[in-house]
C-alpha cells in the first residue's frame, strides 16, 4: 500500500464530480449491456476515463474549479431533495402549504383546527385547517 500512497502524492484524488461520473459510467455500461447495444456500453467508458483522469491529475486548482462549478450546478437539485426529505420527516406533526398571494412555503402544526395564518413574507392573512 505504500506504493499507492507514493503514486497518489500530489494528485487531486476523488470528489463529488468524480463519483457522479463513475456512477454515470456504471449506469450507461449496464444499460448498454442489458439492452444489448454496444455503442451505449462504449459511451459508458468515456465518463470513467474522465473520472480517472481527474483523480490522477496534478493540476489541483483546475479540478477544484470544475468541482466547484459542478456543486453550484447541482445545488438546486440537492436543496430540492433536502426539502422533500424534511417534509417527509415532518408529515405526521406538520402541514406545509403555500401563501395564496406570494406562493411562499409555510409550515403549520397539525391538529390545531382552523388557524388564521399570517404570511411572514407578505403579511397576508388567510384561514386554513390543519
Amino acid at each position: 500500500m505504500n506504493w499507492l500512497n507514493k503514486l497518489m502524492n500530489g494528485r487531486y484524488g476523488g470528489d463529488q464530480l468524480s463519483i457522479v461520473l463513475i456512477l454515470l459510467s456504471l449506469l450507461l455500461t449496464l444499460s448498454g449491456r442489458l439492452a444489448n447495444i454496444p455503442l451505449i456500453s462504449f459511451i459508458g467508458y468515456v465518463p470513467l476515463g474522465i473520472s480517472i483522469f481527474r483523480m490522477f491529475s496534478k493540476d489541483i486548482s483546475k479540478r477544484r474549479m470544475e468541482n466547484y462549478k459542478f456543486a453550484i450546478f447541482m445545488s438546486p437539485v440537492y436543496s430540492r431533495f433536502k426539502n422533500i426529505e424534511s417534509r417527509f420527516k415532518d408529515r405526521k406533526t406538520h402541514k406545509y402549504l403555500k401563501c395564496p398571494s406570494c406562493n411562499s412555503r409555510l409550515r403549520l402544526p397539525k391538529g390545531k383546527g382552523k388557524l388564521v395564518v399570517t404570511c411572514p413574507k407578505c403579511k397576508e392573512k388567510f384561514e386554513k385547517r390543519t
